[in-house]
Order: structure tokens, then sequence, then C-alpha cells
């Protein structure tokens, strides 16, 4: 599949509809000969939650590939890290500019800008998990 996240990965539970996978994340330099003799060569284990119809066809312990498209990894950096950076720098020029407060306030303020945020980005999470879909199938 073009333009598409592949990640092989092991069933750990199904819930229903969800199918918790276990996939270990490496670093680009993981596959490095070398990478037993450096200190930078890292891995790290993440779980996916896949939600799906087809639950029933997969059992724990079997081996699945967790694929989701490249513009899912793109919309979840944007609400993850772009829009609150934005909301951070725009909350510290308005602290600053607008209401004249020192710099140690308005980063605070800054700060403080992307609980907010945050919140509303857990209460919205069900919609979320609409955008950013993950797909499994067998190898």
């Amino acid at each position: 599949m073009a333009n598409t996240i592949s990640h092989v990965g092991v069933i750990d539970s199904i819930e229903n509809e969800i199918v918790h996978v276990r996939i270990i994340q490496h670093s680009a330099c993981s596959s490095c000969k070398l990478s037993s003799y450096c200190t930078s060569a890292e891995s790290k284990e993440k779980m996916i939650d896949v939600y799906t119809n087809e639950a029933t066809r997969f059992s724990v312990g079997e081996n699945v590939n967790v694929i989701a498209a490249s513009s899912v990894g793109i919309k979840a950096v944007v609400y993850g890290f772009v829009v609150p950076l934005v909301v951070m720098m725009l909350s510290i020029i308005i602290a600053l500019l607008l209401f004249g407060l020192s710099e140690p306030l308005a980063a605070f303020i800054g700060l403080a800008s992307l609980v907010p945020y945050y919140t509303l980005l857990y209460m919205l999470r069900s919609r979320l998990q609409k955008v950013l879909v993950f797909q499994i199938e067998k190898p």
C-alpha cells in the first residue's frame, strides 16, 4: 500500500471490538550492525488499540500488521504538537504585548493555556478515534 505506515505486532488482548496490539518501535540506528555496541540504539514497546468489527478473526498472541495512512500520522502530529505550540505561542504573545505582563508570568500563562487545550482534546477523544484510524491485518 502506498502512503501507509505499517508495524508488525502481537495481539496482547481483545475486548469486544477493540484489539490491543503490542508493537516494538525501533530507532533508525537499531538496524545497524554496531547497535549492540552503541548506547544510542533504542527501541520502545507501544500498545495500539485497533477498533474493528472483525475482532473475532484474531486471537491473542497472533502476529499482525497494524496499518495507518500516512495522513493519520500527520493529523496526530498536528493535533498533538503543532496546534498546542500555536496556542502556547499566541498566549505568550498576547500576555506580553496586549497586557504587558512580565516574561515569567507570560511563560506561565503560555504553559497554563495548554491545560484547556489538552482537556478539550481528551473530551473529544471519541471523535478523534474516528479520524485517527488504524487497521489490522494478518501477515
